[in-house]
This record gives C-alpha cells, sequence and structure tokens, in this order.
C-alpha cells in the first residue's frame, strides 16, 4: 500500500456517520482510490453496533458503498480503478484501525 498518491475526499454534507470520516481519510490514501464523496444520510432497519462499509453497485468511474452504523445508513462514491474485490480489500484494510 503507497501512500504517495493521495485521493480526494469532498465533503458536500454537514452530517456523516460517527467514526465514518477518519476511515474515509484512510482509504483515500490507497493507490487507485482517486476521489470519495459521502452522501445521503438515512435510517434503516436492523441495528449494526460497528461501522460497516459495503460495496454496493458499480458507478461510472467507481462504485457506490453503503456505509452503516446503529440504524444510520450513508452511501459514498468512491471514483477508483480498482475492480471490486480491491475495493473491498481496501475498506477492510481502512476500517481495522
Amino acid at each position: 500500500m503507497s501512500h504517495d498518491s493521495s485521493g480526494r475526499l469532498v465533503w458536500n454534507h454537514s452530517t456523516h456517520i460517527s467514526g465514518l470520516i477518519p476511515v474515509l481519510e484512510r482509504l483515500i490514501s490507497h493507490t487507485g482510490v482517486q476521489t470519495v464523496t459521502p452522501g445521503v444520510i438515512s435510517r434503516a432497519k436492523g441495528h449494526r453496533p460497528k461501522l460497516q462499509l459495503k460495496v454496493s453497485v458499480p458507478i461510472c468511474g467507481g462504485f457506490k458503498v453503503i456505509a452503516r452504523q446503529g440504524k444510520t445508513v450513508q452511501e459514498v462514491f468512491i471514483v477508483t480503478d480498482l475492480n471490486r474485490k480491491k475495493l473491498e480489500d481496501a475498506i477492510a484494510q481502512s476500517l481495522q484501525r
């Protein structure tokens, strides 16, 4: 994992799931991750005690990821040239710290 080509974290919402921003800041340090944009926050059924990020669907130039914690869900848009598996690995590493 190289830290020399850092991606960009775009702030276009004032509210974020607790603990999400540090994870996204680690994620943008992964090679191949260009832009990470947290999106809309909503409520969900069920409860996730720990922050989870799940790759959802491909979007133009990357993937939509769903972040969940507690009953809160937030979309995160990631522009990357990583494939789904490599992005999932990068997310897993970013969640570990």
